[in-house]
């Protein structure tokens, strides 16, 4: 189960890449935010049950990779950027703009870590610390987007 939940955790080798890997996977993650609009458009139930499996899945591959990996929020561990950027657009239509859009703002605030993804990151320990943090990144990007989105 722990070399499952690295695989899951590092979404394969991205997780390894030298430069940049929590970008690559936000970037990776990205055509699940269309993806995932056109299942809510569908079944609000099963793009809830979709959202919600995600994100358990990613507390719990973060939690055991940090374990195996021998660290606290391994740089390796790019699962929470996955979630982050599902999180974001939760709030947004399903476009390759708003998608593109939700990125640019949920890499922001995943740096910027505003209040407060700043204490689950300082004082949240395992998964949900991982985690946490990239969930508030990607409600702000989502939101965000939206504001921007209506002035458009």
């Amino acid at each position: 189960m722990q070399r499952i939940a690295v695989v899951l955790a590092t979404v394969g080798p991205i997780g390894h890449l030298p430069v940049a890997p929590g970008t690559a996977a936000s970037l990776a993650a990205l055509p699940l935010l269309p993806a995932l609009a056109a299942v809510r458009d569908r079944s609000a139930v099963a793009y809830a049950v979709a959202v919600v499996v995600l994100v358990v899945l990613a507390v719990w591959a973060a939690g055991r990779a940090e374990d195996a990996l021998g660290g606290s929020d391994h740089t390796a561990i790019v699962i929470d950027e996955v979630a982050g950027m599902v999180m974001a657009g939760i709030l947004l239509p399903g476009t390759w703009a708003a998608a593109a859009l939700a990125f640019v703002l949920f890499r922001l605030f995943d740096v910027v870590k505003p209040f407060p993804a700043n204490l689950i990151d300082k004082r949240v320990h395992g998964g949900l610390g991982v985690v946490g943090d990239d969930l508030v990144a990607g409600l702000y990007a989502g939101l965000g987007a939206r504001v921007i989105l209506g002035l458009l």
